[in-house]
């Protein structure tokens, strides 16, 4: 049985979304009966080691010296590595490569130092980009190549997604497994001064951020609930009528699933994939959370607009499922299974 490892980023500034999208990498190849290992820091964000355990997959703390790696690598007798950081010293993917492991790395735009046999950028009109690429790497880019988990493809419809007709609308948000940077109050602050009635559920992966969204006031005919991390994430999207999330990885999975998405930039190095994700017309944007965070009244218009029409939701919904189909990761996961 072949076997393959996993570096990847994951913490509570860091986030969850690395994980995620290798996650989703790790269920296709071992899908094609090869073994899984992942080395990394899950224990820091509890949900996520969940995740990693309930697929049965075995976790290593994470390395970060490029002797520790190779060492490492060797001991665990791996058959090729994916690795997926920002965190990472470039001498830590080439000295991997020169023991002659196969190296699939992926990647946001910018390499970051990292070199590999094949560099994945899933995101939106990458392959509109051109970078430089290192000596003998092959570039898998756009979305094509969007990894999207079990979960998500258990739920994405067979067909279009139709509008949603209901009388007061239900919303969903969440901002990835840690809410790094404390979008969720200003969500609720924002949906509340649109005046209009809805049923929001939003997502507080801790105790201090429940409070503070529990802490805004909403009007008689606005109902604001909080909730913890959920497993049942891509089931909530499917029963709501808009959902807010953070542009990043998990606005593939909205899109695989055609939501109605609302998309907040939370940190810089988002804002070229949340621009690209709206000029599609896929996905309606609520702005820059400091900008949010100034002034919620920034989101306001469009919020109403994703609240009483349910024509532009129909419409948004349906360019979302037409531009994600879901066989990313299969189409990465060939690519993997050539090197070995």
């Amino acid at each position: 049985m072949k076997r393959v490892g996993v570096r990847c980023d994951v913490g509570p500034a860091r986030g969850v979304g690395h994980v995620m999208r290798c996650l989703a990498l790790a269920e296709e190849v071992r899908r094609r009966g090869a073994e899984l290992v992942f080395v990394c820091d899950a224990h820091t964000v509890p949900w996520a080691a969940g995740q990693v355990a309930a697929r049965g997959i075995a976790v290593n703390p994470a390395v970060w010296t490029p002797q520790a790696h190779v060492e490492l690598f060797g001991a665990l007798g791996l058959d090729a590595v994916v690795f997926d950081s920002y965190d990472l010293d470039a001498a830590v993917y080439a000295a991997v490569r020169a023991t002659g492991l196969p190296t699939l790395a992926i990647v946001d735009g910018d390499f970051r130092g990292a070199e590999a046999d094949v560099l994945v950028d899933q995101n939106l009109a990458a392959e509109l980009d051109q970078p430089v690429l290192p000596r003998d790497s092959v570039r898998l880019a756009g979305l094509p190549y969007v990894m999207i988990r079990d979960e998500i493809l258990a739920h994405r419809p067979s067909e279009p997604p139709a509008a949603r007709q209901g009388a007061v609308p239900k919303v969903f948000a969440f901002f990835g497994g840690t809410d790094a940077f404390g979008a969720g109050p200003h969500v609720a602050r924002a949906l509340v001064a649109t005046g209009l009635p809805f049923e929001a559920t939003l997502v507080a992966p801790g105790p201090a951020l429940a409070a503070q969204i529990a802490a805004v006031e909403s009007q008689p005919h606005q109902r604001l609930q909080v909730i913890g991390p959920t497993d049942q994430l891509a089931a909530q999207v499917r029963e709501t009528d808009l959902t807010i999330s953070a542009s990043g990885t998990s606005t593939w999975e909205l899109l695989c699933l055609g939501a109605t998405a609302g998309l907040v930039c939370v940190v810089d190095n988002q804002v070229m994939g949340y621009e690209r994700a709206i000029d599609t017309g896929a996905a309606a944007g609520l702005g820059l959370l400091s900008a949010l965070a100034a002034d919620t009244s920034s989101a306001v218009p469009v919020l109403k607009r994703l609240l009483t029409d349910s024509t532009e939701r129909g419409r948004l919904a349906r360019a979302g499922w037409e531009l994600v189909d879901g066989r990313g990761r299969e189409r990465v996961a060939d690519a993997l299974l050539r090197l070995i």
